[in-house]
């Protein structure tokens, strides 16, 4: 009797821990998957665009200081790209170059329009890379788009993988995707450029927020609904097809 006694409480005990263990290392592996695939927006993209916004605005750097030093991540992305796997890193690629031309451009001065016409030169160049690279077939808001809809999921990025391979529909929605950014992109710098000239300085220095706002806004809402949406529900549907 004290056998029994001893062993099973022993054995209720494994059972019991066996099933709560194999979800929770899925769910670690889950969200390591996740933070991987966004590594490359956020190490890209979003470091770079808040650093010049915390140095600029946050402490007072001069528009120069900032996106010089705001470049320096971009910068080693790109050449380590280079160097290292011998391709061109186009995200940081392009936040660079972005960069670059906000710094020739924050040499203009003297007119306040000019000025303030200045401020679209980023989002301009960037929309314009954006568009280009659809046409040179690699899109690339493809590094922020993959992240969202696979979610860190490996069977969802197994099946963007097997989706994107074969060049048909799926592949066109992710070109959309690209398509619907650099539009919008570049009619920010286009619209911020003929307000500059056609408004007052006072309304157009107000405005500028607004303009981004809205854009960025509606090429969310237009983005999802042309591309993300269709191809989350191209991706769930290969995975129950499997």
């Amino acid at each position: 009797m004290s056998q029994l006694t001893t062993e099973a409480p022993a054995t209720v005990i494994t059972a019991a821990n066996a099933p709560a263990s194999v979800p929770a290392t899925e769910g670690a592996e889950a969200r390591k998957a996740r933070i991987e695939s966004l590594k490359p927006l956020v190490l890209d993209a979003i470091v770079p665009t808040a650093s010049y916004y915390l140095l600029s605005k946050g402490f007072g750097m001069g528009t120069m200081a900032a996106l010089a030093w705001s470049s320096v991540v971009p910068g080693v992305r790109t050449v380590w790209g280079l160097v290292k796997e011998r391709r061109v890193n186009g995200l940081a690629a392009l936040i660079l170059t972005a960069n670059v031309v906000g710094l020739l451009l924050s040499l203009v001065a003297g007119d306040p329009r000019l000025m303030l016409a200045k401020d679209s030169g980023i989002t301009g160049t960037i929309g314009l890379a954006v568009l280009a690279s659809v046409f040179a077939g690699r899109p690339l808001m493809t590094a922020g788009l993959k992240p969202w809809v696979t979610k860190g999921n490996a069977a969802r990025i197994a099946s963007w993988e097997r989706l994107s391979a074969r060049r048909g529909r799926f592949a066109r929605l992710e070109r959309t995707f690209s398509v619907v950014w650099g539009v919008g992109l570049f009619g920010e710098a286009v619209a911020r450029i003929l307000g500059a000239y056609t408004l007052p300085v006072d309304t157009m220095v107000a405005m500028g927020g607004v303009i981004a706002a809205v854009t960025i806004t509606l090429t969310i809402v237009v983005s999802g609904r042309l591309a993300v949406g269709p191809m989350e529900e191209m991706v769930e549907a290969d995975i129950e097809g499997r």
